[in-house]
């Protein structure tokens, strides 16, 4: 099959996500090939720097050899069985891995992130329930946060552009003030400006803690909202809160995990423990379908009991697949055995010295969390995100701005010279789009 076939084959038969279709009339779809290390190729042999991973999932390149061949050999033995009433010996050791990582209890398994916080969403409230603080079923997140667009994810979320069309279908939450340090008073610093924000949410929480369930963070990055990030103070006194006025603390670190921001977890850096914790995107390296929330043995023990009423009754057709749980444990091998944070800090800091040169350019707030970089441009052109799209396209990298802010978050095994490959033709792309 050719490029123009598959291009239009999939216009006519595939519903692309986050897009309004229309615009492909002029802004073209890309059919893709294959895949090695951070490049992406096209039918024409084009190449793309893959600064996005893929959404975020992509954390040890395309075509990785250790997660493939350990699919490989999973497929040999088995693909996937219903995970109500079996088990299997992946599901078994990701759920022990994760727990010695993150010192949380049973894994509780689904296929992508907003699932993962449905989830989390579902199990506080049920705990609430059954041990008797029925009143406790209010959720509080930050504002500008993103969990998610199904029903429940979407109603924790803060983003008008994929929230307010579905108001009417949602279920009322409460956003407390985002610890985001560009939205700082003058003067006040990332660190004043996390605890002030963090005394505002006490203020509430202790008129209201007895109705509600639990809040939801992104934990140092909210990355929906323009790559916002926070000091990790905030983590340490939401947990103090949280802890306080006994409600749960729910992490959703889907985007932020298994070292996005320099440590494993995020929570890490706060030098917390969440009730629950939400995880997807990279823990199956890319490579398949996963996410799983992780909760307290004391959670855990709410719904253990003779009545089917109080058993968390939810589920997913593929919770727990051997083949995305043998990738996730191929994903932990290579973090265990390849020195990955350290080697992240060196190309953080290669990157980070390489965007100074950036500053007699038309950005603000140029800023960076472990492996994730970002910076707002001064535009008035309301298609900027679009149209800067398109044209590092044409420079051959593979970047999509939220709003006016660009970000890299690459996978962790690009090289320096790759890094200057990126900056190059970003600077090139920036000088003749901002």
């Amino acid at each position: 099959m050719d490029n123009n076939e598959l291009l239009q084959r999939s216009l006519q038969s595939v519903w692309h996500p986050c897009t309004q279709m229309k615009a492909h009339e002029t802004l073209p779809l890309i059919p893709m090939r294959r895949g090695e290390g951070v490049w992406l190729e096209d039918f024409d042999g084009n190449r793309y720097l893959d600064a996005v991973s893929s959404w975020w999932v992509n954390l040890f390149g395309h075509n990785h050899p250790h997660i493939k061949n350990a699919i490989k050999a999973q497929l040999d033995q088995l693909e996937h069985v219903i995970l109500a009433g079996f088990t299997h010996e992946p599901v078994v050791r990701l759920s022990e891995r994760l727990g010695e990582m993150t010192g949380l209890g049973h894994c509780f398994y689904a296929s992508d992130g907003a699932s993962a916080t449905e989830i989390a969403l579902k199990m506080s409230f049920h705990y609430w329930r059954n041990v008797g603080q029925e009143r406790k079923k209010q959720f509080l997140s930050l504002q500008h946060g993103y969990h998610g667009e199904t029903i429940g994810a979407l109603s924790v979320t803060d983003v008008a552009l994929f929230k307010d069309t579905y108001a009417p279908l949602l279920r009322a939450s409460v956003q407390m003030p985002s610890p985001d340090w560009r939205l700082a008073d003058d003067g006040e610093s990332a660190e004043a400006c996390a605890l002030r924000c963090a005394q505002a949410l006490e203020d509430y929480v202790a008129a209201h803690h007895e109705e509600i369930a639990a809040l939801i963070i992104e934990p140092l990055v909210q990355c929906a909202a323009g790559m916002a990030m926070h000091h990790p103070v905030y983590l340490t006194r939401a947990r103090e809160i949280c802890s306080k006025y006994q409600i749960h603390l729910i992490a959703d670190e889907i985007a932020v995990g298994f070292g996005r921001t320099g440590t494993m977890f995020a929570c890490e850096q706060g030098g917390i423990r969440p009730d629950f914790l939400c995880l997807s995107k990279g823990i199956s390296g890319g490579y398949l379908p996963l996410s799983v929330t992780l909760t307290t043995d004391e959670i855990y023990r709410a719904f253990y009991d003779d009545s089917v009423a109080r058993a968390f009754l939810h589920s997913h057709s593929y919770t727990g697949n051997a083949l995305a749980c043998s990738a996730a444990l191929a994903t932990l091998d290579i973090f265990a055995q390849d020195n990955v944070l350290e080697n992240n800090r060196a190309k953080t800091a290669y990157l980070s010295r390489g965007l100074q040169s950036f500053s007699n350019l038309p950005i603000r707030h140029l800023r960076n969390t472990g492996m994730i970089w970002a910076f707002d441009v001064d535009t008035r052109n309301p298609q900027f995100a679009r149209d800067f799209y398109g044209a590092a396209l044409q420079h051959g990298v593979l970047l999509r701005p939220i709003g006016n802010t660009v970000y890299f978050m690459p996978p962790y095994v690009i090289s320096e010279a790759e890094i200057d490959t990126l900056l190059t033709q970003t600077r090139q792309v920036l000088e003749a789009h901002a």
